[in-house]
């Protein structure tokens, strides 16, 4: 079978940077045509080095990293999350600094230019942290939209509620603004919420599978997860704490694994109280037409059994 070709948005992150080694240790499946980064759990000049480093651990320097937005559409802020990340946004393991080089001009126009020159449904864009390149590449060309095969995002909560604000899921809380032009614009849309992300916990066992893999990239992932989890730890009282980003490329590995409902979801743009929030009708009580695939359950069993078995390739 052909791979699907992808494009990876991302701020990495810890659970970014397992999100990218399941899709780079999975090149049968998923032929990876960019990386491009956004200011998000760290500021922009620390996610575009995390993903070079990233490649690089996977020994996938090829890849081209494309650096983008360096703050939020409309918001003139940039929040970010060192208090879950640390300061690098990769804490943890001891990474080197990267030796491959950032990809000449901007994430916007990779993502633009890439799709216009593709064939029509033909891309899945990976979303892993806030929505601001494609939100900006959706306002430069609305044209990109009949190319775009599936958007799969990790963001927002519906039963889960927030966790950057009683109301907001981080990733949809940074960009409000994007997040709302990619619910709108039309393309097919899979959300992968708190709701899903939340039973798929890193517990003790799960980690020490990576630990035991013995190579540099179980190591490492290890190394992170013992890093990322003592806030969500601490904050949840849980064995572990939920890796929410490798959800976007289990599902497009094995989607079997999950369950969901079409809805429409709504982006709360105005609100100080609720900016931010992710407006699910899962009961269809607005009469609005579904909008998102939202997913709600996940198998967590087959999901770390998925990320072992392929984090073991690299």
């Amino acid at each position: 079978m052909t791979p699907r070709r992808i494009i990876i948005d991302t701020d990495p992150g810890q659970d970014d940077a397992v999100a990218m080694l399941l899709a780079l240790a999975s090149p049968e499946d998923l032929e990876i045509l960019g990386v491009t980064v956004v200011a998000g759990n760290v500021p922009l000049s620390l996610t575009e080095k995390n993903a070079r480093r990233i490649c690089e651990l996977a020994s996938r320097p090829e890849i081209p990293v494309y650096a983008g937005c360096a703050r939020p559409m409309v918001r003139t802020r940039l929040v970010t999350a060192e208090h879950v990340h640390g300061k690098t946004g990769l804490d943890g393991p001891d990474l080197p600094e990267p030796s491959m080089a950032l990809r000449q001009g901007h994430a916007v126009d990779f993502l633009v230019d890439t799709l216009m020159a593709a064939e029509d449904a033909s891309i899945t864009l990976c979303m892993l942290g806030p929505l601001t390149n494609l939100g900006m590449a959706l306002v430069k060309e609305p044209g990109i939209v009949p190319k775009i095969r599936e958007i799969v995002l990790m963001g927002g909560g519906w039963a889960e509620g927030g966790n950057i604000t009683p109301a907001a899921e981080f990733n949809i809380y940074v960009d409000p603004h994007a997040a709302h032009n990619v619910f709108e614009c039309g393309a097919p849309v899979t959300m992968m919420p708190l709701d899903v992300t939340h039973k798929a916990m890193s517990t003790r066992v799960r980690v020490e599978r990576f630990r035991a893999l013995g190579s540099p990239v179980g190591l490492a992932v290890a190394a992170m997860l013992d890093f990322s989890e003592r806030f969500d730890e601490a904050k949840y009282g849980t064995d572990g704490g939920p890796l929410h980003d490798p959800c976007v490329i289990a599902w497009l590995l094995r989607p079997e694994l999950f369950q969901g409902k079409r809805v429409a979801v709504e982006i709360e743009t105005a609100s100080e109280r609720t900016l931010g929030m992710t407006v699910v009708d899962w009961w269809g009580v607005t009469g609005k037409p579904a909008n998102a695939l939202v997913i709600n359950q996940i198998d967590s069993d087959g999901f770390y059994e998925l990320l072992t078995e392929r984090l073991a390739r690299l």
